[in-house]
């Protein structure tokens, strides 16, 4: 595996399909962690769209994601567009229904006491549930960064010409059980330094909220 390594910077194709991968990652977290914030803020400020959709969402977070890719790439195409979707797509369900959950659980005496003193919707969102709820956002992205990274590979083994997961893929089907591990193990650094980043700024927050 080391030496495959080695041949694969020498002529620097390790560095394309790792750069694919991990630029493909961090837009669909990105993409998944503001879409699932504004769609359960959403549902928040409107509990009869909440009631009608939870079902949907359910449904939609219950379905089997390697299913959902090829589905994607035949609509889509297969580009980069349709692998950072399938990325979204793993991700962002779960990820509106943890917020929305955690939003729906704020203390209730806080909601109370803005409302008594006047306040607004507004005022009881940005004042008490956004600054409530960092740990909990913080608690999703640090699932999110993972399973962007399982809807890149899945959809790169399914419907791309570079990244890791093609790469595994490839591998497998010329029988390069040397490539096809070390790709593996790439993708193990991967996901170890994108969790470690998310640890990282929760550790930071929680200490100095301390």
């Amino acid at each position: 595996i080391f030496k495959c390594l080695i041949s694969m910077t020498a002529d620097r194709t390790i560095f394309l399909h790792t750069g694919v991968t991990l630029m493909e990652t961090l837009i669909s977290f990105a993409v998944c962690t503001a879409a699932g914030l504004v769609c359960a803020l959403l549902l928040w400020t409107s509990p009869s769209a909440a009631s009608v959709l939870e079902p949907f969402l359910v449904l939609l977070n219950s379905l089997p994601k390697s299913a959902l890719a090829p589905l994607l790439i035949v609509w889509l195409g297969s580009n980069m567009k349709t692998i950072i979707l399938a990325g979204i797509s793993v991700a962002v369900f779960g990820a509106i229904m943890n917020l929305y959950t955690g939003f729906c659980e704020t203390d209730p005496d806080k909601l109370k006491l803005i409302k008594t003193l006047g306040g607004t919707k507004k005022d009881a969102l940005l004042k008490v549930i956004l600054p409530g709820s960092v740990p909990l956002i913080l608690s999703v992205m640090k699932v999110n960064i993972g399973l962007s990274l399982i809807g890149i590979v899945i959809g790169e083994m399914i419907g791309s010409k570079s990244g890791l997961g093609y790469l595994i893929i490839y591998s497998s089907q010329v029988f390069q059980l040397t490539t096809m591990l070390m790709s593996i193990v790439i993708l193990c650094i991967i996901a170890i330094f994108l969790y470690g980043m998310i640890s990282f700024l929760e550790k930071r927050y929680l200490k100095s909220h301390k």
